[in-house]
């Protein structure tokens, strides 16, 4: 119960790895915040883990819309007081080869998994300063490492946030606030259930695991990162892949 009594955000908590993220936390006593792109997306995941005795609360907006942001951070902080811990998950994809790519293709990219983490992370700083401390997790890829055909969009964005990482860290070190990236490899999501035996074979053969990694392996490694055990690091990137990138 490294959590209790500590308040959590998660963007895109409702399905994938940050569905996995959202039941480590509350697995570990902590008061959730969850944010989803739709009510309907978001209000059944509130309602299942608030019928097990989970003390969460679920929230609808678009995280590339700053003021709709800033709006629910306040939102957020009114209803629990304060915010611990922001884990920024929220993220998209719209792939297709360079030369295909529209304009709208890398904007609606670059706009939620860029800009949106840094709009969160924006609102939430300055109610981490004034209780002098707090920890950020920006979700990243190993595709923003080594890139990827058909993703240039995407690996820019995740890319980005390495860049966003580090020097978000140097800024508030002085105010005990910690922002650390996770970069997980080929973990098997919805997403990765339509990929080829062929293509998954392909991907299996570089990890040296010889193995796809879970949504529970990320969500450990974060709550990590988020616990006291980890108030030594930040500007730092974990990559959770198997050995993929070394």
């Amino acid at each position: 119960m490294r959590f209790e009594g500590k308040t959590v955000v998660v963007t895109g908590g409702t399905r994938g790895i940050g569905l996995e993220i959202t039941k480590k936390f509350i697995a570990e006593g902590a008061r959730l915040a969850v944010i989803g792109t739709r009510p309907e997306s978001v209000d059944p995941v509130v309602e299942k883990f608030a019928a097990e005795g989970a003390d969460i609360k679920g929230y609808a907006l678009n995280v590339a819309n700053r003021e709709q942001v800033e709006a629910t951070f306040k939102q957020v902080v009114a209803d629990f007081g304060t915010v611990d811990v922001l884990v920024n998950n929220a993220g998209i994809t719209r792939d297709t080869l360079l030369m295909r790519m529209k304009e709208d293709d890398w904007d609606a990219v670059i706009d939620i998994n860029l800009k949106g983490s840094f709009n969160c992370l924006k609102a939430v700083t300055r109610t981490m300063m004034k209780a002098r401390k707090g920890r950020i997790i920006n979700i990243s890829s190993v595709v923003g490492i080594t890139g990827n055909a058909g993703q240039v969009n995407y690996s820019a964005s995740k890319a980005g946030l390495f860049g966003l990482t580090k020097s978000a860290a140097k800024e508030l070190a002085s105010r005990n606030i910690t922002v650390n990236a996770i970069a997980p490899g080929f973990i098997a999501t919805e997403m990765t259930d339509t990929i080829s035996d062929e293509a998954r074979d392909a991907f299996l053969r570089n990890i040296p695991l010889a193995r796809t990694g879970s949504g529970e392996e990320v969500a450990a490694t974060i709550a990590f990162l988020a616990s006291d055990d980890a108030s030594y690091i930040t500007g730092q990137t974990i990559n959770v892949d198997g050995g993929l990138v070394m």
